[in-house]
């Protein structure tokens, strides 16, 4: 019988993996250049524009006046045109379908090119996975290639091309997919169109993907080529959902206010990690580059809200395959979200994946649109965003690295790098996913005063060239400012949760800086009256151990966090949920 048992479990394995759909092979770029220039295989000065501009006031000044909202809205009028992008929809029609959809995108790249000197390379990232029934598919690049042969790692700025109804393959529903996610499409577009003006050091990839929705296939594809090809990535910006602002009567947690909510000033950037995420530095750096570059030249400002989690709860994006293979990447999208995407939910109303994720409506019936979905001019201020981040990076620094100790009233850093800068900057924080204070040094070495003993901080830093622009953040350190030592009595010290709150989860953070032995280690949740809420196992490895405390979005309430070793309580900390 046990024997019997055991054939059964085979027979049913080895059908199952006759149902697993092919993994993703044969991936080349169609484009031979391109392939070299992303391989940083080239000269340099066989893309040099005949007049180069890359100091960074030409290119913000540039920025500020070149990426339209009516640029944005032709785009993405002409993209719901082909009806249906799902990823296993027709290839070969020139009206309708995925196909089309990419080759028009491809020809609006080579527009682009040509008013650029040719200078941006176009083709695509072909690969091979069986998706929807359909056995080869395609990404849309446009590459932008860099002006210094020295500077490593490329910047990829992308979006998904492809859009969906409530069925995964379904090729014949409307699905216009003008938030989900034509907004990001049109928004790598429009940045290819004004991106490939100016000149930057690293090379510049625009892409649209394929199979996100169905798997971050497309995504997966080129991390996979740039892993296995040894390319360095430097930054990878993905914009899915990024052009509406009104709030569905359904959002993933951390969903928004409520149906009907508006909001056009607010951005949320989603990263994977906590203590020393390289994910959330980039997060970081985009928001410090949007207050001190940009804040005081617009007339509109935007927030940027950095988020705890990778995703939304329960969602994924094109990022997140970057981040596996050990790329710094990061998500942009809209504050609020008509939908959560599950169309087959009972009374579902809302718009995502479903054929009203259109541009808009016409309330009158005069063959115009008249109330829209997508607000341009805030898709555009999104767009702004990213330009600025991807400029930056590109014109930059090199990143260099740091030591520091407490001193005497504060703190001692260190600062090392290849080439001598004329100035560096110091990041701290303590319990916000975002920088408490950004010092500026004037030398490698120097001693931070001010700072509150007893508490403990975690430091980054960057260089900043003659042009004033910093490089990206390091690695992250953390320090304990105690005046003595830094030692917490017991080796072990549960840190303040951050952030305390900012939106549906919390980090919380154990620091172990001497050898535990132990059998069990826990952070119990518990509510006010004591309740225990929830266990957490935790890890304590040397230096810093996080796990993530999902509170859920509308939590409210003050609850506390205890750091339990074999059956005792070391510490516990309050944690308050508005």
């Amino acid at each position: 019988m046990r024997n019997s048992v055991h054939l059964l479990c085979g027979l049913l394995m080895a059908a199952a993996f006759l149902w697993l759909p092919a993994q993703t092979s044969n991936i080349l770029i169609t484009n031979p250049t391109a392939d070299q220039v992303i391989k940083g295989n080239y000269n340099p000065a066989d893309y040099l524009a005949s007049t180069v501009l890359n100091h960074p006031d030409s290119i913000i000044g540039g920025l500020l006046g070149s990426i339209a909202p009516d640029s944005l809205q032709s785009y993405l009028v002409r993209l719901s045109e082909f009806f249906n992008r799902n990823t296993g929809s027709d290839t070969v029609s020139s009206t309708t379908g995925i196909g089309a959809a990419r080759r028009w995108a491809l020809g609006k790249f080579q527009e682009f090119s040509a008013e650029n000197e040719n200078r941006l390379l176009t083709g695509y990232l072909q690969f091979d996975r069986t998706v929807c029934g359909m056995g080869q598919h395609r990404n849309v690049l446009g590459v932008l290639p860099g002006i210094d042969a020295d500077a490593e790692g490329i910047i990829i700025i992308e979006g998904h091309m492809d859009s969906r109804c409530d069925g995964n393959c379904d090729i014949n529903c409307a699905a216009y997919g003008a938030d989900d996610n034509g907004s990001g499409t049109v928004l790598v577009m429009e940045l290819a169109r004004v991106l490939s003006r100016y000149s930057f050091n690293h090379t510049i990839v625009f892409m649209l993907t394929t199979g996100e929705e169905q798997g971050l296939f497309g995504a997966d594809a080129m991390a996979n080529y740039c892993f296995s090809s040894n390319i360095p990535v430097k930054a990878v910006l993905n914009n899915d959902i990024v052009g509406g602002i009104f709030c569905g009567t359904t959002a993933s947690p951390p969903g928004c206010p409520g149906a009907g909510d508006i909001d056009s000033l607010n951005v949320r950037i989603y990263s994977s990690g906590g203590y020393n995420s390289p994910n959330k530095q980039l997060a970081r750096y985009v928001k410090l580059e949007y207050k001190e570059e940009l804040l005081s030249q617009i007339n509109v400002p935007m927030a940027i809200n950095i988020m705890s989690g990778e995703d939304r709860t329960g969602r994924g994006g094109d990022h997140i395959p970057f981040r596996q293979r050990g790329f710094s990447a990061i998500r942009f999208t809209s504050a609020n979200e008509h939908g959560n995407g599950n169309p087959s939910t009972p009374g579902y109303m809302d718009r995502q994946h479903t054929s009203e994720d259109s541009i808009g409506i016409d309330l009158d019936n005069d063959g115009n649109l008249d109330s829209f979905y997508v607000d341009f001019n805030y898709l555009a201020r999104n767009a702004l965003i990213n330009a600025n981040a991807a400029g930056l990076i590109g014109i930059g620094p090199e990143t260099p690295t740091f030591s520091a100790v407490p001193a005497a009233g504060g703190i001692e850093v260190n600062i090392a790098s290849a080439i001598p800068y004329p100035a560096y900057r110091v990041a701290i924080r303590q319990t916000n996913n975002d920088w408490d204070t950004v010092y500026t040094l004037t030398g490698p070495l120097d001693t931070l005063l001010g700072l509150t003993q007893g508490t403990t901080i975690i430091l980054s830093v960057a260089a900043v060239d003659s042009n004033g622009i910093e490089s990206l953040f390091s690695n992250e350190d953390n320090l304990t400012l105690t005046g003595i030592d830094g030692a917490h009595p017991s080796g072990v010290s549960l840190l303040p949760n951050r952030p305390n709150p900012f939106d549906e989860q919390t980090i919380i953070t154990v620091r172990r800086e001497d050898f535990v032995q132990f059998e069990e280690a826990f952070i119990r949740i518990s509510d006010i009256k004591g309740r225990e809420v929830e266990r957490i196992p935790m890890t304590l490895e040397a230096d810093i151990n996080e796990v993530y405390f999902y509170h859920g979005f509308h939590a409210r309430g003050v609850y506390f966090y205890s750091l339990v070793i074999d059956g005792r309580i070391l510490e516990t900390r309050r944690m308050v949920m508005e």
